[in-house]
């Protein structure tokens, strides 16, 4: 009997340890509970186990400085586990009073813990104001590193210039290096974009919010909204490592630094697009917004039968050249003109685009005369006078002369007169036969004829060659890896067939592989735009069983799609990062589970 209540009693003791240390605790913990207004507090939500679905609470009357910052403690001390998990948020208040944090939940083994709320007192202002956060350095980073977006114009007209301009601000309280990494790249989805990168990052000194800073520039943009209404533009997000000194010295008695890598955004612009006025627009208006001259010159107005001349069209000045169309030249329909040249000069800077294109034109004039060419007219819109203004050129005269005629051989001379004697009307129509000789047409009988065996005998015939299609049809349905492979080869083609038809124009190449890459993507693992990052994409590559060599492939090319477009290449390198697409695309596809 004793010995049957030890067992229960030592079973009881084991029970009760294990549950002890299953059980989950989840609370908030704060620096302090009283401050000034001036003053911050840390909060920390603390659990014991690994827990999913973490939602903070509102936060309502605080402004989030810091956070969240996740730590993880897990350690084992006479063999016994412990494990810790805190989610971190820097506070400061809004407004004086009493102010409350709220429940925050998290999601464990199948169950939803939640925190008690904490209740804060809020004082006025005091005079030295105290951090209470023990000079965290997650905190002074934050605070003291600022990436910004400048934008030149936040409400330009349609296809009208605006300039954003990426800045780094620095205090003089902390200190960066040069190894920041760039996370995600802004793109610039219904705009026209050309990049300004600086060959060399120069330091500045500047203010933010009222206070001195030092800044880089870091990317200057240059746009043309190709659509109307808001348009929002992607941030730029940068991994940045900072050092922030601390209180304590070396032997020489500089203070020691923390290395904090901190996340930092732009921050998501959006730019309201103007459209173009509808009043007084001229007919032949085509588009072009800026400020433009307009010139239509003859290389030469005097002209002998079967030489050519060129005439330019040209337009001059600033603004999106590159997507200007010009009018077209009209002559009259004896002069014979060929297609075209265009020829451009075009500069791109912070300040926009400038420089002149021109469609160079050769006409060859078949007859003497002289021949008018009408006056030519181009409009625009000047954003400056926010009006339209057409420049139209001047009647151009083409006189052309007989030349002097080639000299001829008398002999041949005479000889041609001779043919050319006018025959006789008796003989004129000599050739047409008065008596005509006719004699019916038999047609064989269709029974038993050459085409009657072809259509009796060739669908027989033709009974093999289908058996020794099926096979060959089902000898491949059975390859099942040679299937996989000709699905996505098919698949790679079918996305990239836009990049291949743009293999001579760089820029054009490398945008339209990166859109076709991301396309694939979408398609492929159905997701948004907006979810495709290289990190997310690696993910889930992974997780769909892709190898991990494809998925560096993969990534690669992504890279030299962002840095291609920007920065000088070869054919060769076009023609292998083509190639090299192919095959990413369809070792993904044989290998995505």
């Amino acid at each position: 009997m004793n010995r049957q209540k030890h067992i229960w009693f030592v079973l009881f003791v084991v029970l009760f340890a294990f549950t002890s240390q299953a059980q989950v605790t989840f609370q908030t913990k704060v620096s302090r509970k009283k401050l000034g207004l001036n003053e911050r507090v840390r909060v920390d939500f603390i659990m014991n186990a690994d827990g999913d679905d973490f939602n903070p609470p509102s936060f309502e009357g605080f402004r989030v400085v810091g956070g969240p910052n996740q730590s993880i403690s897990n350690s084992y001390i006479n063999r016994k586990r412990t494990y810790s998990k805190t989610y971190s948020y820097f506070l400061s208040p809004l407004k004086q009073g009493t102010l409350r944090i709220g429940k925050a939940s998290i999601y464990v083994s199948g169950k939803t813990y939640t925190t008690s709320s904490i209740t804060l007192e809020i004082t006025p202002a005091v005079k030295t104001p105290s951090d209470g956060l023990g000079n965290n350095p997650e905190v002074i980073a934050e605070q003291n590193v600022h990436l910004v977006a400048e934008i030149s114009n936040p409400t330009p007209y349609l296809n009208q210039h605006l300039t954003i301009t990426y800045k780094l601000y620095v205090s003089n309280n902390v200190s960066i290096t040069s190894q920041w990494r760039e996370i995600n790249s802004p793109r610039y989805a219904d705009f026209w974009s050309k990049n300004i990168d600086s060959q060399k990052l120069n330091l500045f000194e500047g203010k933010y919010q009222g206070e001195d800073y030092r800044y880089v520039v870091l990317k200057t943009t240059v746009l043309y909204p190709q659509k109307t209404g808001p348009l929002e533009i992607e941030p730029l997000t940068l991994d940045v490592p900072i050092d922030v000194p601390g209180k304590r010295r070396n032997i020489f008695g500089r203070s020691l630094t923390t290395r904090v890598n901190k996340t930092i955004s732009a921050g998501k612009r959006t730019i309201t697009v103007k459209p173009l006025p509808t009043k007084d627009r001229p007919d032949n208006f085509t588009g072009a917004v800026g400020d433009f001259t307009f010139s239509v010159t003859p290389n030469k107005k005097v002209l002998e039968v079967d030489q050519a001349l060129e005439v330019s069209l040209t337009v001059s000045g600033k603004g999106n050249l590159n997507t200007l169309s010009l009018p077209s030249l009209k002559v009259p329909s004896t002069l014979e003109v060929y297609e075209p040249q265009r020829k451009e000069n075009i500069r791109t800077r912070a300040s926009g685009i400038s420089g002149s294109i021109s469609e160079v034109y050769t006409i060859v004039p078949q007859n003497k005369g002289t021949y008018p060419i009408s006056p030519i007219s181009f409009s625009f819109f000047n954003p400056d006078t926010q009006s339209y203004q057409s420049v139209s050129s001047e009647q151009i005269v083409i006189r052309v002369t007989a030349g002097s005629a080639p000299k001829q051989d008398p002999t041949i001379a005479q000889t041609q007169t001779q043919q050319i004697q006018p025959l006789v009307i008796e003989e004129r129509f000599r050739y047409i036969k008065l008596n005509a000789d006719l004699s019916p047409i038999a047609s064989p009988p269709f029974f038993k004829s050459t085409l009657f065996w072809a259509l009796l005998l060739g669908p027989l015939g033709l009974i093999p060659l289908f058996i020794l299609l099926g096979k060959k049809y089902r000898s491949m349905r059975a390859d099942v890896q040679g299937l996989k492979l000709r699905k996505a080869n098919k698949m790679a083609r079918k996305y990239l067939v836009e990049a291949r038809k743009n293999k001579h124009n760089k820029a054009i190449f490398y945008e339209a592989l990166e859109r076709s890459l991301h396309n694939y993507l979408k398609a492929r693992l159905d997701i948004q735009t907006t979810q495709i990052s290289k990190e997310r994409i690696a993910k889930l590559l992974l997780e769909r069983k892709v190898a991990a060599t494809t998925v560096l492939d993969f990534e690669t090319l992504l890279k030299s799609c962002e840095l291609a477009r920007y920065t000088p290449t070869s054919d060769v390198a076009i023609k292998q990062d083509y190639k090299k697409a192919v095959s990413t695309i369809s070792l993904i596809d044989k290998q995505i589970q």
